[in-house]
């Protein structure tokens, strides 16, 4: 097994601070301020402490802040301080799942440790009343009276036991804390959702933990699918993109160990999704259906059943999946939280995240000067070709989580994928595109095999090339893929028929600077694949992910 030892946090971790201690505390400190001259009832100081508390630039000086505001000394700063960190502690119990899941995990040889900041008497009480020295190898208490830093604690444990950074796995709630140093360090991340930081938004791709939990319960899992990847060696791979082509990519890299994210298109509105997205007001669910499934590690049955289609009644054409993530986000309150729920029922092996969670509709100006609005109207077959595209409302917001990841990201893999409404439409999402230009990332975009009727009916490889040149900006590709082998005749005559043909390399690709790959791309034997709707030939999962693997 890779992961050695697991390193948890105390507070919000293993049993529930904010709850039990935290609003105790809060109340002492009110009373201790007004008796030091705060000219505010209790009531108000404890919800101005509140209220400080859950501003990043004041929550670690609250005390001080109020102290400044309201012109009074440091007596103030130093009662509040005594009587919230007093060791009134009393009728504390960890969470339920906690002793069970420390005591499995060493029963499995690996190592515990709990590392704690505060006062050390506190914490320490603390400790001794939840009962979990039996079940940890060392107890290190950050004392916030000596002034060391909660770092150094760590790196102390990784010399003391002789582990190197990724043999150890950190759990703890707070991004800006111990999942920041812990990154920092090289460890693997869980962050437990628990408390006031379980909807924290990251300030800097290092408050991004590796995996998210509810319980400790789920941690075993987690171990499992973290010793399938090795943080230092395994590289970060962002695909953008939807409709049928970003699962191919999801599916040829995700047995090759790298760190997936899927960043799916927000435009949608065909089949059962357009409905759900009229009737329901949610986000278009399809899209990012099919990416869940194609990194799920989870049974087939359960894959099968959230690609099943209804063939009769008034469910006909509707996806059971889309109606599951629908239902997730009327329950949850947040598509975003709908998600990654989903993720965790699927066993999810990376991160699917939507380009942005607004809702935003796909429309494009046509060669003869009308506008159409929606992206079933874009693809449309029979219109003009198409001038520009944009987005309604413009301004639409990335995803932090998603501009993160393509900030961290060693490749990112455009395509491939329906030109304008998979490709280019989360290139219209500015902070999307904003990202790709900025990472310090390989980009590579993958070239379709065949045209498509409505988008780009004519179209050569080069065609293709300049239309993405022209959204994300020149100089920003360091290599484009495109196939050079052909299937069989009658499969080109059944696309020739149905209005497509066959995108091979032209002579309008020595016009561009990047690195230009060629490569026989069909698959050999293409199989049907869950997530497919009519497509005669697809990319070679397999192949298509040796060239992006090679690229890194």
């Amino acid at each position: 097994m890779r992961i050695k030892a697991i390193v948890f946090d105390l507070d919000d971790t293993l049993f529930d601070c904010t709850g039990q201690l935290v609003e105790a505390a809060r109340w002492r400190a009110a009373k201790a301020m007004v008796a030091a001259g705060l000219p505010l009832p209790p009531e108000k100081a404890y919800e101005l402490q509140t209220e400080l508390a859950r501003d990043p630039k004041t929550r670690l000086t609250v005390f001080q802040k109020i102290a400044e505001d309201f012109r009074l000394g440091d007596q103030l700063v130093e009662a509040a301080q005594r009587a919230y960190n007093s060791d009134e502690v009393q009728n504390i119990v960890p969470f339920p799942d906690v002793k069970p899941t420390l005591a499995s995990l060493r029963w499995k040889g690996y190592k515990i440790f709990i590392v704690t900041t505060g006062v050390h008497s506190r914490q320490q009480k603390k400790v001794e009343l939840l009962g979990l020295r039996p079940y940890a190898d060392e107890v290190l208490i950050c004392d916030s009276d000596l002034g060391l830093g909660k770092r150094e604690y760590y790196e102390t444990l990784l010399s003391r036991w002789g582990l190197k950074p990724n043999e150890v796995m950190s759990v703890g709630d707070r991004p800006y804390s111990e999942i920041r140093i812990c990154n920092e360090l090289g460890m693997v991340t869980v962050q437990i959702l628990h408390g006031p930081y379980a909807s924290w938004e990251p300030k800097s791709p290092l408050e991004v933990p590796d995996y998210r939990i509810r319980r400790i319960a789920e941690l075993p899992d987690v171990i499992l699918r973290s010793d399938r990847l090795n943080k230092t060696e395994e590289g970060r791979v962002v695909a953008i993109g939807g409709g049928t082509g970003l699962p191919i990519v999801l599916e040829g890299l995700k047995a090759r160990g790298f760190h997936l994210t899927a960043v799916v298109t927000a435009t949608d509105a065909g089949r059962s999704t357009g409905v759900l997205r009229k009737e329901l007001q949610v986000p278009p669910p399809g899209d990012i259906r099919n990416c869940l499934v194609a990194l799920s590690d989870s049974e087939k049955l359960l894959h099968d059943l959230l690609q099943y289609r209804f063939d009769d009644g008034s469910l006909r054409g509707m996806s059971f999946g889309n109606l599951f993530l629908s239902a997730l986000t009327k329950i949850t309150g947040s598509f975003e939280q709908a998600i990654k729920e989903a993720a965790r029922i699927l066993a999810v092996n990376g991160k699917v995240l939507p380009s942005t969670l607004q809702n935003v509709k796909l429309c494009a100006e046509l060669a003869d000067g009308r506008t159409v609005v929606s992206e079933t109207e874009v693809r449309k077959l029979g219109k003009p070709p198409i001038r520009r595209l944009f987005l309604q409302p413009p301004d639409a917001e990335a995803l932090q989580e998603a501009v993160i990841e393509i900030e961290r990201a060693d490749l990112i893999v455009l395509g491939p994928g329906s030109l304008y409404t998979s490709v280019i439409s989360n290139l219209l999402v500015e902070g999307i595109r904003k990202a790709i230009v900025e990472s310090k990332a390989k980009k590579v975009y993958v070239v379709n095999i065949v045209t498509q009727p409505g988008q780009t009916d004519g179209f050569s490889a080069s065609n293709h090339i300049s239309e993405i040149i022209a959204y994300l900006g020149k100089n920003v590709l360091d290599a484009v893929i495109i196939n050079n082998g052909r299937p069989n005749d009658e499969v080109i005559a059944r696309y020739k028929a149905e209005g497509a043909q066959l995108v091979l390399p032209d002579e309008g690709l020595s016009n561009f600077s990047t690195r230009i790959i060629l490569d026989n791309l069909i698959e050999r034997s293409p199989a049907r694949v869950l997530w497919e709707k009519a497509d005669l030939v697809r990319h070679d999962p397999d192949r298509l992910a040796s060239l992006l693997a090679e690229l890194l």
